[in-house]
């Protein structure tokens, strides 16, 4: 069995989680001259991103309005971090 690393999320009120991931799978998904911390953090916005984007463009029904705006601006964080959008990193728009 693989040891494993743990990761420590403080949110903006100060309470904290871990997170524990398997030695080396950080280091596998990073691109060049990336930090550990780095790529923990590109992930987890990937995936709310992607959360918030299936919510709201592929849910049965109408999303609500403060759902939309939620999702516009995470997208507008991910087109920050990552400088294309989530549209262009996915291949797809909706």
């Amino acid at each position: 069995m693989v040891e494993t690393e743990t990761y420590t999320i403080e949110g903006p009120d100060g309470d904290t989680d871990e997170l524990e991931l398997p030695e080396g799978l950080v280091d596998v998904l990073a691109e060049q001259g990336e930090t550990p911390t780095t790529v923990v953090a590109e992930i987890a916005l990937l995936s709310f991103v992607q959360r918030s984007h299936a919510m709201v463009h592929h849910a049965e029904g109408d999303a609500p309005a403060d759902l939309e705006a939620i999702n516009e601006t995470a997208e507008e964080l991910f087109e920050d971090r990552f400088g294309m959008t989530f549209g262009e990193a996915t291949g797809h728009s909706h």
